[in-house]
């Protein structure tokens, strides 16, 4: 989508963009989100979002002549002391500079924040009347996951079958945990890895909840408690709807404020599983 406007959008402003609508301040404590690399006084006519920063997502980038690459997962989310070229993350720093490309992360602040990566989530599966499993106390609509409500009830089998069809494909594809003739009409969505928060999609009535990610003993405990029922997806697929979303937001901001933009989205699936045997 290209945004017309009379104005070319330095680094600083497409950041300021950004962080308007994904707060750094509401990131988890443990998170990496920001500007990562590049000139806030550079000039930026053409923005590619991605899952990951990747090698793949970071060739594209340069190669269609990016000026910045909006990444949801961080690159460097641990403390380092070195971005030598050695190194890979390092490598893909310098290959950024080089192509005089930057990089920014929404993570966290992406997931929690309204019309972010849960809401995108939820409205892929056609939710309606939603709201966040565990609320922010200072920005209402906001907060951890969605739960709200499906247009009739079907079959955990039938459900199942739209997720698959709602989200990217992948080789991971789409684990069900549950009675396959299970009616389902609440559904609650944890984008990413959402084990740590399935009692709290217990607690606002989901007859299941999608998320990525599950572990073995983590599964077996929630159905061994009647909790709902599970569908488990690739944790790249459970966040890629956010970026025609965010991409789509994102234009929309800076043609209102005068900037001239070309706004893209990658649609590698970089998730890291590649084949099942």
């Amino acid at each position: 989508m290209t945004a017309q406007g009379t104005t070319t959008a330095t680094l600083a402003d497409v950041v300021d963009a950004v962080h308007r609508r994904y707060d750094p301040a509401a990131a988890a404590s443990w998170d990496a989100v920001g500007l990562v690399c590049g000139d806030p006084a550079a000039p930026v006519r053409r923005i590619l979002l991605a899952v990951d920063p990747v090698g793949a997502t970071v060739d594209e980038a340069l190669a269609s002549g990016a000026d910045l690459l909006l990444t949801h997962h961080p690159l460097l989310f641990t403390p380092v002391t070195s971005v030598a070229a050695s190194t890979p993350a390092g490598a893909l720093v310098h290959r950024l500079i080089r192509g005089g490309c930057a990089l920014l992360t929404a993570h966290t602040n992406a997931d929690v924040a309204r019309e972010g990566v849960s809401d995108a989530l939820a409205d892929a599966l056609g939710l309606t009347g939603t709201t966040a499993v565990v609320p922010s106390a200072a920005n209402p609509g906001a907060g951890l996951g969605r739960v709200g409500e499906l247009a009739a009830t079907v079959t955990l089998a039938a459900f199942a079958e739209s997720v698959r069809d709602a989200l990217p494909r992948t080789a991971h594809g789409v684990r069900v945990a549950g009675d396959p003739d299970l009616p389902v009409r609440r559904v609650a969505v944890l984008s990413g890895s959402g084990g740590d928060d399935l009692a709290a999609a217990s607690l606002v009535g989901a007859d299941v909840i999608v998320t990525s990610d599950l572990k073995h003993h983590v599964a077996l405990d929630n159905l061994a408690a009647g909790g709902p029922a599970l569908v488990d997806v690739a944790h790249f697929a459970s966040e890629w709807p956010w970026l025609p979303l965010a991409a789509r937001l994102l234009s929309g901001d800076l043609v209102a404020a005068g900037f001239a933009v070309e706004v893209a989205v990658s649609e590698i699936v970089t998730d890291p599983w590649t084949a099942r045997a």
